[in-house]
């Protein structure tokens, strides 16, 4: 079965306010204030919460060091999953336009570096889990994108063919997933990076969820 897999954060919604929240709240509890702005470092915010707390201590505490990182990590987790929702929305069309893959007989599944049960939490809040057939979290297996297990594993428990098979992102680690997996890669271009994802040379560009089929088409008819 054909089949197309989702990375989640930056391609099939835009979490990065409530992840930079998360942060925040960190940074708050340790009388820093709100180091991060939600605007300007929002595609930080894309590759992880480890990422955003190495970019606020090194604004606020130039001596800081792993243990830091290692102290706040759970706290931002647990403040992220108190409030994951609060602004965090689906990007236009997506809904519409997976629903109309399924209806062609694609298979879609997720696959993303986010907790499996942040991302559970965050499918189901947003009303879409059961849309999906699969969902590979960043510790479903021992290893993460861009590692190509986790995209195998998502593109088998959605009952696709590996070889007629592609995923959507948004950074160079979904690149990195599709070349080690051997599969197209389609980067979005309204995500934190914008039209800089050009430069990583994807197979496709979807600058929309009104493209998904025709793009959906032309990598893997």
């Amino acid at each position: 079965m054909r089949c197309v897999i989702f990375d989640l954060d930056g391609t099939l919604a835009d979490t990065s306010a409530d992840l930079i929240a998360s942060a925040n709240y960190c940074f708050n509890a340790l009388g820093y204030g709100d180091v991060l702005d939600p605007i300007a470092d929002s595609s930080t915010a894309f590759h992880g919460g480890r990422a955003m707390l190495n970019l606020g201590f090194g604004r606020v505490k130039p001596d800081y060091d792993q243990s830091d990182i290692d102290a706040q990590y759970p706290v931002l987790l647990q403040a992220y999953g108190d409030a994951i929702d609060v602004h965090t929305k689906l990007y236009d069309g997506a809904v519409e336009a997976i629903e109309g893959l399924k209806s062609s007989g694609y298979a879609v599944g997720v696959c993303t570096n986010k907790p499996s049960g942040l991302a559970e939490t965050l499918l189901k809040k947003l009303g879409v889990r059961d849309m999906f057939a699969s969902m590979i979290g960043a510790d479903t297996l021992p290893v993460r994108k861009p590692d190509p297990a986790p995209y195998v594993a998502a593109v088998e428990q959605a009952g696709g063919h590996l070889n007629m098979s592609y995923l959507i992102g948004d950074t160079i680690t979904d690149r990195k997933t599709a070349q080690a997996a051997g599969v197209p890669c389609a980067l979005v271009t309204f995500g934190p990076d914008g039209h800089a994802v050009k430069a990583l040379e994807p197979e496709a560009l979807l600058h929309g969820y009104k493209d998904l089929a025709q793009v959906t088409k032309d990598l893997i008819g």
